[in-house]
C-alpha cells in the first residue's frame, strides 16, 4: 500500500527524505512530505523513520 501524509502531523524533519532508498520522498515548500507515487517502491522505511508517526499505510 502506498504510504500516505498526514499533512496536520507532518513536522518537516526530514527524516523520511533522509531513510527513503528510492528518494521518492522530498520537502515541499511549506516545510511538508510529499511522497512521488512513481517512485515509491512501497519499502514501508519512511512509515518506521517517521518519529511524528505522520506517515501510515493508505
Amino acid at each position: 500500500m502506498l504510504p500516505m501524509v498526514n499533512v496536520s502531523e507532518c513536522t518537516g524533519c526530514g527524516i523520511c527524505v533522509d531513510d527513503c532508498p528510492s528518494g521518492a520522498i522530498s520537502l515541499n515548500d511549506d516545510g511538508v512530505s510529499v511522497i512521488d507515487k512513481a517512485t515509491c517502491t512501497e519499502c514501508g522505511a519512511c512509515i518506521d523513520a517517521c518519529p511524528a508517526e505522520a506517515i501510515t499505510e493508505s
